[in-house]
């Protein structure tokens, strides 16, 4: 079952040219060439399934201020 992104994960998800990777769009589950409004249709399921009660994807947890001393051995 492909993934559905939030419409923050979908931009965040664009190419420095500004278009999106043949592979990333077939894990949402959108067909090669993306059709007229698959944003917007990404977007309108996404909140969907908000509203039926889903939760949240959760938010990144912030790295601990030491966590380079705590995970890298420099010697």
């Amino acid at each position: 079952m492909p993934s559905l992104p939030s419409p923050d994960e979908v931009e965040a998800a664009r190419t420095p040219a500004g278009g999106w990777k043949r592979d990333q769009l077939a894990a949402w589950g959108v067909p090669w060439p993306p059709p007229k409004g698959w944003k917007d249709e990404l977007a309108d399921r996404w909140r969907a399934a908000r509203q039926d009660g889903a939760p949240l994807p959760p938010l990144p947890s912030p790295a601990s201020t030491d966590f380079a001393q705590d995970t890298l051995d420099f010697g």
